[in-house]
């Protein structure tokens, strides 16, 4: 599995929840394509197909790390998009 650097993966963790947010009040297809980008750059990280799994594999991955701080939220683990 990949291991990712954690502080970058907590910063496209938050990016992806703040876009998805932001796409969910704008609906835009600018705001749609950056979603779609930090939610493919998350699956490249975490070497995974979902960002479902990408987020699972984050929030895994930043357990391990002791001084990770949070794992990705849980609304953003129960809300997530099943597209990459």
């Amino acid at each position: 599995m990949l291991m990712a650097n954690p502080a970058t993966l907590r910063k496209l963790v938050k990016r992806y929840e703040a876009l998805r947010s932001a796409h969910a009040r704008l609906g835009t297809s600018e705001s749609g394509r950056h979603l779609e980008d930090v939610s493919y750059t998350l699956c490249v990280t975490t070497g995974t197909r979902t960002v479902l799994d990408a987020l699972i594999a984050a929030e895994t991955q930043l357990r391990a790390v002791p001084s990770a701080g949070p794992p990705a939220s849980p609304a953003a683990l129960s809300e997530v998009e099943l597209t990459a």
